[in-house]
C-alpha cells in the first residue's frame, strides 16, 4: 500500500536537495507568516491588558473638559452611547475575537482598516509617513555606509599610528555618546545660531512649489542627517577596521603579497570582499531600522516619519494603527535577515544551505 505521507517527504527532501536556497527561502517565508501571527495575537493580548480604552478616554476627556469650563450646551456620551461605539469598533469582544475579525479583514477583505482617532484608512496613514521615512533614512545609510567602508579600510592600514589612535578614540566616544543627548544638543545649535530649521521638514507642501520644497527639504535635513551619522559611523567603522585586521592577518594574505601582489589590491580586492560577511550578518534588521530606528530623530525634530506615526499611536491607544505599524516593522526585520542569508550565499561561496 502506497503511503502518500511518505511521497510527500521524499519529494519534499528532493526538491531541497536540488534546490536548496529556494527551499531555504520557503521555510523561512513560512516560519515569518507563523511568527507575524504570534506576534500580533500577543499585541492584542497586550493592548487589552491597558485601563480603559480609546472610547473611555475619549468620554474621559470630555467630561473633564466640560468640568474645567462649563458652558451647558454640551451633552456628555451616555453610557449606551459608549457601548453602541464600542460594539461598532468591535471593542467589546474578547482580544482573540478582535484579532481574528482583524485577519479576516486584512487577509479576506484586504483592507488594513481604519484609525481610530482620525477614521482615515491605515493604509492611506502608512504610505504618507513612509516614503518620507525611507528618503530621510536612505540618504544617510547611503552616506554611513560609504564613509565607513572607507574609514575603516583607511585606518586599518594606519593600525599602530597616531592618526589610527586618534580615530579610534573618536569612534569610541561617538558610540558611547547619547543619541538623544546628541539630536538635543544639534537642535540646540540650530536655535542659537540660526543657520538651520529646527525642525527637520518644510512647512509647505511638495504640492505647491516643487523646486523650493526640494532645496527647503535638503536645508530641513541636514542636522538630521549629521545625527545619524555620527550616532552610527563610530560602531559601523570600528568593526570594518578590526574585521580588516582580522583579515590581514590570515595565511592567504601573506601568500599575495609574497606573490608581489599590489598592497591596494590586496585590501580593496581580497581583505575588502571578506569584510562584507560579518557587516550583512549585522545589518539583518537593516529594513526595519530604516523606519523604526529614527523614532528619537522624527520626535526631536518634528518630521513626519513612520517612527513618529507609531509613536502616536501607542499613545493614543489606536489597536489597529499601532497593530499594523508593529506587524510592518517585524515583516521588515524578517525580510532583513532572510536577505541577510540569501546575500551570505551570493557573496561567500563556502556557505551552503545543503550538505553535498
Amino acid at each position: 500500500m502506497i503511503n502518500p505521507f511518505r511521497i510527500i517527504i521524499s519529494l519534499l527532501f528532493d526538491f531541497k536537495q536540488h534546490h536548496p536556497l529556494l527551499s531555504f527561502i520557503t521555510v523561512r517565508f513560512l516560519s515569518m507568516l507563523f511568527i507575524l501571527f504570534i506576534l500580533g495575537f500577543a499585541v492584542f493580548g497586550l493592548m487589552s491588558l491597558a485601563p480603559g480604552d480609546i472610547v473611555d478616554k475619549y468620554a474621559q476627556k470630555q467630561l473633564l473638559a466640560m468640568s474645567e469650563a462649563p458652558s451647558g450646551n454640551e451633552e456628555l456620551m451616555s453610557e449606551k452611547q459608549i457601548a453602541s461605539i464600542k460594539k461598532e469598533l468591535g471593542l467589546d469582544l474578547p482580544f482573540y475575537r478582535q484579532y481574528l475579525r482583524w485577519l479576516h479583514q486584512v487577509f479576506i477583505e484586504h483592507d488594513l482598516g481604519k484609525s481610530m482617532i482620525s477614521r482615515a484608512p491605515i493604509l492611506f496613514l502608512i504610505k504618507s509617513r513612509l516614503i518620507n521615512s525611507m528618503i530621510l533614512n536612505l540618504i544617510s545609510l547611503f552616506f554611513l555606509t560609504g564613509i565607513s567602508f572607507a574609514m575603516g579600510i583607511f585606518f586599518s592600514s594606519k593600525v599602530g599610528t597616531r592618526t589610527d589612535l586618534a580615530a579610534t578614540f573618536i569612534a569610541l566616544f561617538l558610540h558611547a555618546f547619547p543619541g538623544l543627548l546628541l539630536l538635543i544638543l544639534l537642535q540646540l545649535f540650530a536655535a542659537l545660531t540660526g543657520l538651520f530649521p529646527v525642525t527637520a521638514y518644510p512647512g509647505f507642501p511638495y504640492s505647491e512649489a516643487p523646486a523650493r520644497f526640494v532645496f527647503s527639504y535638503m536645508h530641513h535635513i541636514i542636522l538630521p542627517l549629521i545625527g545619524a551619522f555620527l550616532g552610527g559611523i563610530g560602531g559601523t567603522m570600528r568593526m570594518i577596521r578590526a574585521t580588516m585586521l582580522d583579515q590581514l592577518g590570515q595565511p592567504y594574505i601573506t601568500a599575495l603579497r609574497s606573490r608581489g601582489i599590489a598592497e591596494w589590491r590586496i585590501y580593496l580586492t581580497h581583505a575588502f570582499r571578506n569584510t562584507l560577511n560579518p557587516y550583512i550578518t549585522s545589518s539583518a534588521n537593516l529594513l526595519a531600522s530604516l523606519f523604526s530606528g529614527s523614532l528619537i530623530l522624527e520626535i526631536i525634530f518634528s518630521y513626519p516619519g513612520i517612527g513618529r506615526l507609531m509613536y502616536d499611536a501607542v499613545r493614543q491607544e489606536d489597536i489597529n494603527l499601532v497593530l499594523a505599524n508593529i506587524m510592518f516593522i517585524s515583516l521588515l526585520v524578517l525580510t532583513g535577515m532572510l536577505i541577510a542569508d540569501i546575500l551570505l550565499a551570493l557573496v561567500d561561496p563556502r556557505i551552503r544551505y545543503s550538505k553535498k
